[in-house]
């Protein structure tokens, strides 16, 4: 997409999403968040960018500290287009046989947003279940890092799971969610 790209399309489609998911965000505005929208098209580009990977990118809150709105990866299932990827950069340069095509964190810092962290992935599980046929890396502590492990989440018997696998495995079924901050 070039940087005088017509956003019109996209803006259609998030406006859609935003109003026909009202309980993501109940006490928020679709005209304020515009208003930032038109005026940043670097983000509107990372918008467009989830969207492609098939993250369906909403509105999930407003963060008042910062007075930035919180955009999360809320596809029903972890975005297929950022799927079968371990979890960083060592990781993937450490796996010598079948190395994976690419790793979470270099995907997340591409596309221009933060992986979801625990408290975050289960806030977003808290509005809609997700990840019930797959998982999503989320940020992993640097304690766990750095013994090797990494963590991921899904959905399963009416519960939220949190889990530890090798930073290096990488399944078809686990990609991951970002959150984007405008």
């Amino acid at each position: 997409m070039s940087d005088n790209q017509d956003f019109s399309s996209l803006i259609d489609t998030l406006e859609c999403r935003f109003k026909k998911n009202m309980h993501r965000h109940e006490e928020l505005q679709w005209q304020e968040i515009r208003s930032k929208l038109d005026a940043n098209r670097e983000k509107l580009l990372i918008l467009h960018n989830m969207e492609e990977t098939g993250g369906e990118p909403d509105v999930v809150g407003l963060d008042e500290e910062t007075s930035t709105y919180l955009f999360y990866d809320c596809s029903t299932e972890s975005p297929k287009g950022r799927r079968s990827i371990c979890y960083d950069r060592a990781a993937q340069h450490g796996r010598k046989k079948y190395p994976p095509k690419s790793n979470a964190e270099v995907m997340a810092a591409e596309l221009g947003v933060e992986l979801l962290n625990e408290k975050e992935y289960r806030y977003l599980q808290q509005l809609n279940p997700v990840d019930t046929q797959t998982s999503s890396w989320i940020k992993t502590p640097a304690e766990i890092r750095d013994l090797g492990g990494a963590l991921f989440g899904d959905y399963r018997y009416g519960a939220v799971f949190i889990y530890h696998n090798g930073a290096d495995s990488y399944y078809g079924a686990r990609g991951f969610r970002g959150c984007l901050k405008l």
